[in-house]
């Protein structure tokens, strides 16, 4: 289900700031994950409540916006010398083991086919990879940039003035909109997020904007590889992008709020943005003035970064199996109980959990191991 790669080369024609933000998006995301007491977290590193963003909001739009720039690095070349449907096929195979893979896993720590949560994180994530690649070998930049724009604007007007069956008025509320009524019809309440059961933060509906977010990165991409530009002005232009991407999500966020869990048009615009600012300050840095010193820590996650996200999964769950208190408290929270506030306990446990899976990155990444779903 996965191919291994051992070719030294692998490093050299891979785009270093790419592997640097989108492992730094990876160790950010274990983080925010992995708290030793979900009572006491530090408040960037929670979500927002509904409106509004904080860092942690950041991290999947930033990993999506990353799978669009990698789809361009992985395919450009090929577009012209292998066929399409080819292309399309391998895009299409890996979706299906991603989803595999998500639903093997929920099975093996809550082995129930009757609640299994159908949406989520990777299947998202699968399913925004295929439609962005399949976009990206068939469709001219011109068009994907008019169904960029089609994408958010029709989503704003499918969530603000089509009318949710059952409920009579269009509306964004977390129970009551028409993202969560699409789920409830599909998915039933069974097969989505556990916490609600009523709505689901990766939902049907809300997998459009969130390929809008997907080829924001491979807009972005395009222009990076092209040869008519030197890296100052690319630089230059991808950082007034950003800026320009960041504001019209600040204006639209007055009419159309920013939200992560609906992954509303504004939350698009103003994440994307923010991606771009810190692709172009990591490139600039990395790839132009030549900062590696600090980039191994990152280039191990964001070199395997599927591989990492699932580890994710695996190394906090049976590492929490050992006992360290008799409440039960995992034995490196219950350590670092004995020297911080709750609070600083909790975070130094997720900071714990980040090094933990990276040292297993480490591994593969001085290997020259790269595991490709």
């Amino acid at each position: 289900m996965a191919e291994i790669t051992t070719n030294p080369s692998a490093l050299k024609t891979r785009l270093l700031s790419l592997d640097v933000f989108r492992g730094l998006t990876i160790a950010a995301m274990i983080l925010v994950n992995d708290p030793g007491d979900w009572g006491h977290i530090y408040a960037p590193l929670e979500h927002s409540k509904w409106n509004g963003c904080t860092p942690t909001d950041l991290v999947f739009p930033f990993f999506l916006f990353m799978v669009g720039v990698s789809i361009v690095y992985a395919v450009e070349s090929k577009k012209n010398t292998v066929s399409h449907s080819k292309l399309i096929g391998k895009a299409f195979k890996r979706m299906v083991i991603i989803l595999i893979i998500q639903y093997a896993i929920q099975l093996l720590f809550h082995p129930s086919l009757s609640h299994l949560r159908i949406p989520g994180v990777l299947p998202r994530i699968a399913v925004v990879y295929f439609i962005c690649a399949v976009l990206y070998v068939k469709t001219s930049q011109k068009t994907r940039d008019w169904l960029f724009v089609i994408t958010l604007v029709g989503y704003y007007v499918i969530m603000n003035f089509i009318p949710v069956p059952g409920v009579g008025y269009a509306n964004l509320e977390p129970t009551t909109n028409m993202g969560a009524w699409i789920d409830r019809t599909i998915f039933t309440p069974n097969h989505l997020w556990s916490e609600s059961h009523t709505w689901d933060p990766e939902g049907l509906l809300g997998t459009i904007p969130a390929v809008a977010t997907g080829l924001f990165g491979i807009r972005l991409a395009t222009w990076l590889k092209r040869k008519d530009r030197d890296d100052s002005t690319k630089v230059s232009w991808m950082f007034t992008y950003g800026a320009l991407a960041v504001i019209l999500g600040l204006l639209w966020d007055l009419f159309f709020p920013i939200n992560k869990a609906l992954w509303t048009s504004s939350f698009v615009l103003y994440a994307g943005g923010l991606a771009t600012i810190g692709l172009s300050i990591s490139y600039w840095l990395i790839d132009v003035q030549g900062y590696k010193r600090f980039t191994p820590f990152f280039v191990a996650f964001g070199a395997n970064a599927i591989t990492a996200y699932i580890l994710a999964d695996f190394i906090p769950h049976y590492l929490s199996m050992i006992r360290g208190d008799a409440k039960g408290n995992p034995f490196y929270h219950a350590f670092f109980m004995n020297f911080f506030s709750p609070i600083n306990a909790s975070l130094a446990s997720a900071i714990f959990i980040v090094f933990a899976v990276w040292i297993v990155m480490w591994i593969l990444y001085k290997r020259k191991i790269f595991i490709k779903v």
